[in-house]
């Protein structure tokens, strides 16, 4: 399936390229899962973390077709006494646009009050929900009384959290949160969300 909309695998390829994660087998997944679409806008995402004597990379990439969202999400596997051999895990999401549910933005600007139009947030965070994925986070439950010892129980808010992606000026740059705010004005768009 091909649509007659620009398509933006050069810079899906240069994105990844900049990434330096396993270009082209993340490549090679995301094309599996675009399955000859066109692709609108895109996203790349790597991750650091650090845990005792190990660095593991991560890589999610969102690409918004047409039609649907795909998500893909890469992880490095290093050897260890379980593993004789470094091995990277894959997994890729597809899903029609009318099923997501939200695209939250969220800005963080520094000094508002110096704020100029135009100008990108220090920091931006997006979260998109299709309902695959909740968050869930209680607290316990009070009354009134101040003076009440008794076990109300928990309450809690429940919230989608499929995709979060937090870019940092100061981390990644500013062109990469201009790309983000760019990515989830397009999901945005094309879902009919707002965040």
């Amino acid at each position: 399936m091909t649509s007659s909309t620009t398509d933006n695998r050069e810079a899906l390829r240069d994105r990844l390229q900049r990434a330096g994660y396993y270009p082209e087998l993340v490549l090679d997944i995301v094309e599996g899962a675009v399955v000859g679409e066109s692709i609108r806008e895109s996203l790349v995402h790597v991750e650091t973390t650090f845990a005792t004597n190990e660095v593991h990379r991560h890589v999610t990439v969102l690409v918004l077709t047409p039609t649907r969202l795909v998500s893909v999400h890469v992880d490095d596997q290093p050897a260890d006494a379980e593993h004789a051999v470094a091995s990277a895990i894959a997994t890729s999401e597809v899903l029609p646009l009318s099923a997501v549910r939200s695209v939250v933005t969220t800005h963080v600007v520094v000094s508002p009050a110096d704020h100029v139009p135009g100008e990108p947030p220090s920091e931006v965070t997006i979260a998109v929900g299709w309902g695959a994925v909740n968050r869930v986070e209680l607290e316990p439950a009070g009354c009134g009384d101040p003076g009440c010892d008794a076990d109300h129980g928990l309450t809690g808010t429940m919230s989608p959290d499929d995709v979060v992606l937090r870019v940092s000026a100061q981390a990644e740059g500013v062109a990469a949160v201009r790309e983000a705010l760019a990515f989830a004005r397009a999901l945005a768009a094309a879902t009919g969300q707002h965040g």
